[in-house]
């Protein structure tokens, strides 16, 4: 607790907090990345598996312009 003290008296209170919630969170956006590049190498196999007609299936597309 003395430590936390220290820091704040030295730092600033918002600057030991942002460094402590960013500390908190590196392991959560390491998952993160993990999973990006997971997807990154699956989603070209998934969208070159043939439908039952088969017809090569292609990411779907969306429109959100409004005609």
């Amino acid at each position: 607790m003395e430590l936390w003290l220290s820091a704040i008296g030295e730092y600033g209170f918002p600057i030991v907090v942002t460094f402590y919630l960013l500390y908190r969170i590196e392991k959560k956006l390491d998952q993160l990345n993990h999973s990006v590049l997971q997807l990154q190498k699956i989603l070209p196999f998934l969208y070159s598996k043939a439908n039952n007609n088969g017809q090569v299936m292609y990411p779907p597309t969306h429109s959100y312009d409004t005609d």
